[in-house]
Protein backbone atom coordinates (compact mmCIF):
# COMPACT_ATOMS: atom_id res chain seq x y z
CA UNK A 1 0.00 0.00 0.00
CA UNK A 2 0.96 3.64 -0.31
CA UNK A 3 1.52 5.88 2.70
CA UNK A 4 3.06 9.20 3.75
CA UNK A 5 5.87 9.06 6.31
CA UNK A 6 5.13 12.62 7.50
CA UNK A 7 1.49 13.33 6.56
CA UNK A 8 1.33 16.30 8.95
CA UNK A 9 3.54 18.24 6.52
CA UNK A 10 0.54 18.53 4.19
CA UNK A 11 -0.59 21.31 6.53
CA UNK A 12 1.99 23.48 4.74
CA UNK A 13 -0.11 23.51 1.55
CA UNK A 14 -1.98 26.78 2.39
CA UNK A 15 1.23 28.50 3.53
CA UNK A 16 1.66 30.61 0.32
CA UNK A 17 -1.88 31.96 0.73
CA UNK A 18 -1.18 32.94 4.33
CA UNK A 19 2.05 34.66 3.31
CA UNK A 20 0.26 36.57 0.52
CA UNK A 21 -2.53 37.61 2.87
CA UNK A 22 -0.53 38.55 5.97
CA UNK A 23 2.74 39.99 4.65
CA UNK A 24 3.02 43.34 2.81
CA UNK A 25 4.21 43.40 -0.81
CA UNK A 26 7.91 43.35 -1.38
CA UNK A 27 9.33 46.85 -1.94
CA UNK A 28 12.48 47.58 -3.88
CA UNK A 29 14.27 50.90 -4.02
CA UNK A 30 16.29 51.91 -7.06
CA UNK A 31 18.74 54.76 -7.57
CA UNK A 32 17.55 57.76 -9.62
CA UNK A 33 18.85 61.06 -10.97
CA UNK A 34 17.27 64.19 -9.51
CA UNK A 35 16.96 67.15 -11.87
CA UNK A 36 15.73 70.64 -10.97
CA UNK A 37 13.50 70.94 -14.02
CA UNK A 38 11.64 67.60 -13.50
CA UNK A 39 8.27 69.36 -13.40
CA UNK A 40 8.82 71.04 -16.77
CA UNK A 41 9.80 67.72 -18.33
CA UNK A 42 6.65 65.96 -17.11
CA UNK A 43 4.40 68.81 -18.27
CA UNK A 44 6.05 68.83 -21.67
CA UNK A 45 5.47 65.09 -21.88
CA UNK A 46 1.86 65.47 -20.89
CA UNK A 47 2.10 63.21 -17.81
CA UNK A 48 1.84 63.83 -14.12
CA UNK A 49 4.10 62.01 -11.62
CA UNK A 50 2.53 59.88 -8.91
CA UNK A 51 3.77 58.15 -5.78
CA UNK A 52 3.39 54.39 -5.28
CA UNK A 53 4.85 51.06 -6.24
CA UNK A 54 4.72 48.78 -9.20
CA UNK A 55 3.40 45.30 -8.47
CA UNK A 56 4.28 42.87 -11.26
CA UNK A 57 1.36 40.79 -12.39
CA UNK A 58 1.45 37.01 -12.86
CA UNK A 59 0.54 35.51 -16.19
CA UNK A 60 -1.85 32.58 -16.51
CA UNK A 61 0.95 30.02 -16.74
CA UNK A 62 2.49 31.20 -13.48
CA UNK A 63 -0.89 31.09 -11.75
CA UNK A 64 -1.23 27.42 -12.72
CA UNK A 65 2.36 26.17 -12.38
CA UNK A 66 3.25 27.89 -9.06
CA UNK A 67 0.60 26.15 -6.90
CA UNK A 68 1.19 22.83 -8.65
CA UNK A 69 4.94 23.01 -7.98
CA UNK A 70 4.36 24.00 -4.37
CA UNK A 71 1.95 21.10 -3.86
CA UNK A 72 4.47 18.68 -5.41
CA UNK A 73 7.29 19.96 -3.18
CA UNK A 74 5.14 19.60 -0.04
CA UNK A 75 4.15 16.11 -1.16
CA UNK A 76 7.84 15.20 -1.55
CA UNK A 77 8.57 16.55 1.95
CA UNK A 78 5.81 14.29 3.33
CA UNK A 79 7.85 11.30 2.05
CA UNK A 80 5.43 9.16 0.02
CA UNK A 81 6.29 5.46 0.28
CA UNK A 82 5.14 2.14 -1.07
CA UNK A 83 4.94 -0.42 1.75
CA UNK A 84 5.47 -4.00 0.61
CA UNK A 85 3.90 -7.09 2.25
CA UNK A 86 5.37 -8.10 5.65
CA UNK A 87 8.57 -10.15 5.69
CA UNK A 88 9.06 -12.50 8.61
CA UNK A 89 12.34 -13.97 9.82
CA UNK A 90 13.01 -16.49 12.55
CA UNK A 91 15.99 -15.61 14.72
CA UNK A 92 17.43 -18.45 16.82
CA UNK A 93 17.77 -17.76 20.52
CA UNK A 94 19.97 -20.77 21.27
CA UNK A 95 23.34 -21.95 20.01
CA UNK A 96 23.85 -25.69 20.33
CA UNK A 97 27.31 -27.26 20.11
CA UNK A 98 27.84 -31.00 19.62
CA UNK A 99 31.18 -32.43 20.74
CA UNK A 100 31.72 -36.00 19.53
CA UNK A 101 34.48 -38.32 20.73
CA UNK A 102 36.13 -39.80 17.62
CA UNK A 103 38.90 -41.74 19.32
CA UNK A 104 39.77 -45.19 17.98
CA UNK A 105 37.54 -46.89 20.57
CA UNK A 106 34.46 -45.53 18.75
CA UNK A 107 35.06 -48.31 16.21
CA UNK A 108 34.29 -50.95 18.83
CA UNK A 109 31.38 -53.19 17.78
CA UNK A 110 29.38 -53.55 20.99
CA UNK A 111 26.24 -51.55 20.22
CA UNK A 112 22.98 -53.28 19.40
CA UNK A 113 20.46 -51.73 17.05
CA UNK A 114 16.69 -51.98 17.74
CA UNK A 115 16.65 -54.95 15.34
CA UNK A 116 19.19 -56.82 17.50
CA UNK A 117 22.18 -56.50 15.17
CA UNK A 118 25.59 -55.65 16.64
CA UNK A 119 27.16 -52.52 15.17
CA UNK A 120 30.01 -50.15 15.86
CA UNK A 121 29.47 -47.30 18.28
CA UNK A 122 30.20 -44.72 15.61
CA UNK A 123 27.43 -46.08 13.36
CA UNK A 124 24.85 -45.68 16.11
CA UNK A 125 26.12 -42.19 16.90
CA UNK A 126 25.93 -41.14 13.23
CA UNK A 127 22.29 -42.13 12.93
CA UNK A 128 21.04 -40.88 16.29
CA UNK A 129 22.90 -37.55 16.29
CA UNK A 130 21.94 -36.85 12.67
CA UNK A 131 18.26 -37.36 13.51
CA UNK A 132 18.68 -35.07 16.52
CA UNK A 133 20.14 -32.32 14.34
CA UNK A 134 17.26 -32.76 11.88
CA UNK A 135 14.75 -31.98 14.63
CA UNK A 136 16.55 -28.85 15.85
CA UNK A 137 15.20 -26.56 13.12
CA UNK A 138 15.20 -23.44 15.30
CA UNK A 139 18.78 -23.59 16.63
CA UNK A 140 22.18 -22.73 15.29
CA UNK A 141 24.32 -25.86 15.58
CA UNK A 142 28.08 -26.33 15.66
CA UNK A 143 30.18 -29.49 15.64
CA UNK A 144 33.46 -30.43 17.35
CA UNK A 145 35.35 -33.69 16.98
CA UNK A 146 37.92 -34.62 19.59
CA UNK A 147 40.49 -37.32 20.18
CA UNK A 148 44.09 -36.47 20.99
CA UNK A 149 42.94 -32.84 20.52
CA UNK A 150 39.67 -31.07 19.70
CA UNK A 151 38.97 -29.87 16.16
CA UNK A 152 36.16 -27.51 15.05
CA UNK A 153 34.36 -29.21 12.18
CA UNK A 154 31.39 -26.85 11.70
CA UNK A 155 30.95 -23.35 13.20
CA UNK A 156 27.53 -22.28 14.45
CA UNK A 157 25.16 -22.39 11.52
CA UNK A 158 21.54 -22.91 10.57
CA UNK A 159 22.65 -24.96 7.59
CA UNK A 160 21.80 -28.24 9.27
CA UNK A 161 22.33 -30.23 6.09
CA UNK A 162 26.02 -29.36 6.26
CA UNK A 163 26.17 -30.48 9.90
CA UNK A 164 24.45 -33.76 8.98
CA UNK A 165 26.84 -34.30 6.09
CA UNK A 166 29.83 -33.85 8.40
CA UNK A 167 28.33 -36.25 10.94
CA UNK A 168 27.74 -38.89 8.28
CA UNK A 169 31.40 -38.67 7.26
CA UNK A 170 33.00 -39.03 10.68
CA UNK A 171 35.61 -41.80 10.97
CA UNK A 172 36.85 -43.29 14.26
CA UNK A 173 40.47 -42.41 15.00
CA UNK A 174 40.43 -39.37 12.69
CA UNK A 175 41.25 -37.16 15.69
CA UNK A 176 43.72 -39.57 17.29
CA UNK A 177 43.43 -42.64 19.53
CA UNK A 178 43.21 -40.83 22.89
CA UNK A 179 40.52 -38.65 24.50
CA UNK A 180 40.89 -34.93 25.25
CA UNK A 181 37.54 -34.20 26.90
CA UNK A 182 38.65 -31.14 28.87
CA UNK A 183 40.23 -29.51 25.83
CA UNK A 184 37.06 -30.19 23.81
CA UNK A 185 35.01 -28.27 26.39
CA UNK A 186 37.64 -25.51 26.30
CA UNK A 187 37.36 -25.23 22.50
CA UNK A 188 33.57 -25.08 22.77
CA UNK A 189 33.86 -22.24 25.31
CA UNK A 190 36.07 -20.34 22.88
CA UNK A 191 33.60 -20.85 20.02
CA UNK A 192 30.73 -19.69 22.24
CA UNK A 193 32.51 -16.38 22.99
CA UNK A 194 31.37 -14.84 19.70
CA UNK A 195 27.83 -16.19 20.10
CA UNK A 196 25.09 -13.55 20.55
CA UNK A 197 22.51 -16.18 21.55
CA UNK A 198 21.10 -15.82 25.08
CA UNK A 199 21.15 -19.62 25.55
CA UNK A 200 24.28 -21.72 25.05
CA UNK A 201 24.15 -25.52 25.26
CA UNK A 202 26.98 -28.02 24.79
CA UNK A 203 26.28 -31.76 24.34
CA UNK A 204 29.36 -33.93 24.80
CA UNK A 205 29.39 -37.58 23.75
CA UNK A 206 32.35 -39.71 24.75
CA UNK A 207 33.20 -43.39 25.27
CA UNK A 208 36.50 -43.09 27.11
CA UNK A 209 38.57 -41.61 29.89
CA UNK A 210 40.25 -38.21 29.55
CA UNK A 211 43.94 -38.96 29.02
CA UNK A 212 45.10 -36.24 26.61
CA UNK A 213 43.73 -32.89 27.84
CA UNK A 214 45.92 -30.00 28.88
CA UNK A 215 42.91 -28.53 30.72
CA UNK A 216 41.31 -30.77 33.36
CA UNK A 217 37.62 -31.46 32.65
CA UNK A 218 36.48 -30.11 36.04
CA UNK A 219 38.35 -26.84 35.43
CA UNK A 220 36.79 -26.59 31.96
CA UNK A 221 33.35 -27.15 33.51
CA UNK A 222 33.91 -24.27 35.96
CA UNK A 223 34.83 -21.93 33.10
CA UNK A 224 31.80 -23.08 31.11
CA UNK A 225 29.56 -22.26 34.07
CA UNK A 226 31.10 -18.79 34.34
CA UNK A 227 30.28 -18.22 30.67
CA UNK A 228 26.67 -19.36 31.03
CA UNK A 229 27.14 -22.59 29.06
CA UNK A 230 25.04 -25.62 30.04
CA UNK A 231 26.86 -28.90 29.37
CA UNK A 232 24.97 -32.19 28.95
CA UNK A 233 27.21 -35.27 28.93
CA UNK A 234 26.46 -38.59 27.24
CA UNK A 235 28.57 -41.65 28.00
CA UNK A 236 28.43 -44.74 25.80
CA UNK A 237 31.60 -46.62 26.80
CA UNK A 238 32.28 -49.42 29.24
CA UNK A 239 32.60 -48.25 32.88
CA UNK A 240 34.19 -51.59 33.76
CA UNK A 241 37.00 -51.31 31.21
CA UNK A 242 40.51 -50.22 32.09
CA UNK A 243 42.90 -47.57 30.79
CA UNK A 244 41.93 -45.45 27.79
CA UNK A 245 38.68 -47.36 27.12
CA UNK A 246 37.27 -46.91 30.62
CA UNK A 247 34.35 -44.50 30.81
CA UNK A 248 34.83 -42.03 33.66
CA UNK A 249 31.19 -41.65 34.68
CA UNK A 250 32.07 -39.66 37.81
CA UNK A 251 33.86 -36.99 35.76
CA UNK A 252 30.95 -36.73 33.29
CA UNK A 253 28.43 -36.46 36.12
CA UNK A 254 30.48 -33.71 37.77
CA UNK A 255 30.75 -31.73 34.51
CA UNK A 256 26.99 -31.87 34.00
CA UNK A 257 26.18 -31.01 37.62
CA UNK A 258 28.60 -28.07 37.67
CA UNK A 259 27.06 -26.41 34.61
CA UNK A 260 23.42 -27.24 35.36
CA UNK A 261 23.19 -29.98 32.75
CA UNK A 262 22.38 -33.68 32.93
CA UNK A 263 24.37 -36.87 32.55
CA UNK A 264 23.14 -39.82 30.46
CA UNK A 265 24.48 -43.31 29.87
CA UNK A 266 23.57 -45.40 26.85
CA UNK A 267 24.34 -49.06 26.33
CA UNK A 268 22.71 -49.57 22.94
CA UNK A 269 21.23 -47.61 20.06
CA UNK A 270 17.73 -47.66 21.54
CA UNK A 271 18.92 -46.03 24.76
CA UNK A 272 20.98 -43.52 22.79
CA UNK A 273 17.88 -42.51 20.82
CA UNK A 274 15.94 -42.06 24.07
CA UNK A 275 18.76 -39.91 25.45
CA UNK A 276 18.68 -37.54 22.49
CA UNK A 277 14.89 -37.45 22.57
CA UNK A 278 15.17 -36.40 26.22
CA UNK A 279 17.73 -33.73 25.27
CA UNK A 280 15.36 -32.54 22.56
CA UNK A 281 12.58 -32.27 25.14
CA UNK A 282 14.54 -30.48 27.89
CA UNK A 283 15.90 -27.94 25.39
CA UNK A 284 12.69 -26.90 23.59
CA UNK A 285 12.76 -24.68 20.55
CA UNK A 286 13.51 -21.09 21.44
CA UNK A 287 13.00 -18.67 18.58
CA UNK A 288 12.27 -15.00 18.09
CA UNK A 289 10.07 -13.93 15.21
CA UNK A 290 11.20 -10.74 13.50
CA UNK A 291 8.78 -9.02 11.15
CA UNK A 292 9.20 -5.90 9.08
CA UNK A 293 7.68 -4.36 5.96
CA UNK A 294 10.10 -3.16 3.29
CA UNK A 295 9.38 0.37 2.05
CA UNK A 296 10.23 1.97 -1.28
CA UNK A 297 10.78 5.73 -1.19
CA UNK A 298 8.77 7.68 -3.80
CA UNK A 299 9.56 11.30 -2.87
CA UNK A 300 11.77 11.76 -5.94
CA UNK A 301 8.77 11.43 -8.27
CA UNK A 302 6.85 14.57 -7.13
CA UNK A 303 10.12 16.43 -6.64
CA UNK A 304 11.24 15.54 -10.16
CA UNK A 305 7.84 16.52 -11.59
CA UNK A 306 8.07 19.97 -9.95
CA UNK A 307 11.58 20.46 -11.32
CA UNK A 308 10.51 19.44 -14.84
CA UNK A 309 7.56 21.85 -14.73
CA UNK A 310 9.85 24.75 -13.77
CA UNK A 311 12.38 23.85 -16.45
CA UNK A 312 9.63 23.59 -19.07
CA UNK A 313 8.11 26.94 -18.06
CA UNK A 314 11.37 28.86 -18.04
CA UNK A 315 12.47 27.22 -21.28
CA UNK A 316 9.20 28.20 -22.94
CA UNK A 317 9.42 31.76 -21.55
CA UNK A 318 12.99 32.11 -22.80
CA UNK A 319 11.94 30.89 -26.25
CA UNK A 320 9.03 33.34 -26.45
CA UNK A 321 11.23 36.24 -25.32
CA UNK A 322 13.87 35.34 -27.90
CA UNK A 323 11.33 35.17 -30.72
CA UNK A 324 9.77 38.48 -29.67
CA UNK A 325 13.15 40.24 -29.59
CA UNK A 326 14.01 38.84 -33.00
CA UNK A 327 10.71 40.05 -34.42
CA UNK A 328 11.20 43.54 -32.98
CA UNK A 329 14.69 43.76 -34.49
CA UNK A 330 13.35 42.76 -37.86
CA UNK A 331 10.54 45.30 -37.62
CA UNK A 332 12.98 48.02 -36.64
CA UNK A 333 15.20 47.13 -39.57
Amino acid sequence: MYQLEFPWLLALLPLPLLVWWLLPPYREETASVRIPFFGEVTRAAGISPTQGSIVPRMNWAQRIIAPICWALVVLALARPQFVEPPVEKTEPQRDLMLALDLSQSMDTEDFRSPSGQVEARVDAVRQVVSEFVKRRTGDRIGLIAFGDAPYPMVPFTQDHKTVQAMISGIIPGIAGPRTALGDAIGLAIKMFQASPAPEKVLIVLTDGNDTASKMPPDKAADIAKQNGIVVHTVGIGNPNATGEDKLDTAALQKIAATTGGRYFFGQDQGQLEQIYQTLDRITPANQKMLSWRPTIELFHYPLGAALLLLIAYHGLAWGITTLRSHSEREAAA
